[in-house]
């Protein structure tokens, strides 16, 4: 059985821990191991922040209450009238259970509850993973590609998906 709920304000090393163990596993051998490394890093501090700033919505799933997968979206700011879901990772340990569905079933659900029709995401056009997760969950590539510098000066291709919500 697993829970979803709103982060709440001290929830920022749960969303770091999160974020980074999912981004090493998934991002980091894109990455010259120095940048990962930081990268890395700084995935694990900057949830404070942004859980501060308020920005967003940010969910938390858990399994007998271990924090598992995470998503955050907000409107699009590239898509007038569409959700966008602008994180949404599970941790290594959890892949393959069923949290991250069950993320983004309540992910969906919120959305619609906003008043949101039609959500998109931009992930990693190289991760077969993440692609074939969001292929399962409803969501359909639209042949929109865009690069994206992660900070290191080596920009990666990234495509976009959309569903109904």
């Amino acid at each position: 059985m697993f829970t979803v709920r709103r982060a709440g304000q001290y929830d920022g090393d749960i969303l770091g821990e999160i974020h980074a163990a999912a981004w090493e596993a998934a991002y980091a051998p894109f990455f010259a191991p120095e940048f990962a490394t930081r990268a890395v890093q700084s995935r694990r501090t900057r949830w404070h922040e942004r859980l501060a700033q308020g920005a967003g919505v940010i969910l938390l799933a858990e399994h007998d209450s271990r924090p598992l997968a995470m998503s955050a979206f907000s409107p699009s700011s590239t898509r007038p009238g569409l959700a966008e879901i602008l994180t949404f990772y599970s941790h290594p340990d959890s892949w393959g259970s069923g949290v991250a569905a069950a993320l983004m079933t309540e992910t969906l659900r919120h959305l619609r509850n906003d008043g949101f029709t039609k959500v998109h995401l931009w992930t990693l056009r190289d991760t077969p993973r993440s692609r074939h997760f969001y292929t399962k969950c409803g969501f359909t590539e639209r042949g929109t590609v865009r690069t994206h510098d992660f900070g290191d000066g080596n920009p990666l291709d990234q495509v976009e998906y959309e569903r109904v919500c």
